[in-house]
């Protein structure tokens, strides 16, 4: 790529991405208790799964749109970018938003579809418990900390790996198993599979992960510092042509989706 994409182009891949990474999760999910009754096999299987399909979709799909995949990255995005004048836009924020419920919920239909499982039916698997909630902020946190750190170090370049890595270790020791992405939550309720959530569990898990995104960008701040003016904060990996962060920044601009 030349030069930054549409944005509608870029709505779209991030729509696809996100029904790409639902369709593993809940897909793989269902295959796992298809396969097995014990539960931390049936875990291990889905968080497996989970690791390798988003380390896929984010090499393949960020230097399209930035492999966000995450409403919580695209509002951190924006939020620093107000402070830099640099990265994601409001627009893009009101964009990409809807397009990433709208894949995750595509993601959840076809994968039940896949399996035989009904297109729509609503989880029954209750989550609503305040330790699952400091879990959420703990998830979320840990990626926002991780996605935007690696930019301001000069190692976007890094997150297919870092970020399917963080993620599969999130699934176990966080007791929400890591959802730590509002889409893919909103998405998983249209499911009542194995990675399922019920409505009523909704709401405190999206409250939880925009405690955990205000606490992840804390971090950042006190790891590394505010960003510069005209600094660039790439969220997840870089895209619109850019080479990697490691090719391109000087040590001086190197002081970012489930």
């Amino acid at each position: 790529m030349t030069g930054p994409a549409p944005l509608a182009r870029r709505a779209v891949v991030e729509g696809l991405g996100t029904a790409g990474l639902v369709a593993v999760v809940v897909g793989s999910g269902i295959q796992a208790t298809e396969l097995t009754r014990d539960v931390g096999v049936q875990l291990l299987a889905n968080s497996l799964a989970t690791v390798l399909g988003l380390g896929v979709l984010i090499a393949l799909l960020g230097p399209v749109s930035g492999a966000h995949f995450n409403p919580a990255v695209t509002l951190a995005a924006w939020l620093t970018g107000r402070r830099t004048g640099d990265a994601t836009a409001l627009r893009d924020l009101a964009v990409y938003v809807p397009a990433q419920i709208a894949g995750a919920i595509g993601g959840a239909v076809l994968a039940d579809a896949v399996f035989g499982e009904p297109l729509v039916h609503f989880s029954t698997h209750d989550r609503f418990a305040g330790h699952l909630w400091l879990g959420e902020v703990v998830a979320t946190a840990g990626l926002v900390w991780l996605v935007f750190g690696l930019a301001r170090a000069g190692r976007a370049h890094l997150a297919p790996v870092a970020v399917a890595s963080y993620i599969g270790a999130a699934y176990w020791f966080t007791s929400s198993t890591s959802f730590a992405n509002p889409a893919v939550t909103i998405g998983r309720a249209f499911t009542d599979t194995f990675a399922g959530i019920a409505p009523t569990s909704v709401a405190p898990f999206l409250a939880a992960q925009l405690v955990g995104t205000a606490v992840g960008l804390g971090l950042v701040t006190a790891c590394f510092g505010r960003p510069a003016p005209g600094s660039e904060d790439e969220a997840v990996v870089p895209h619109g042509g850019q080479q990697p962060a490691a090719l391109t920044r000087s040590a001086e601009e190197s002081a970012l989706t489930r």
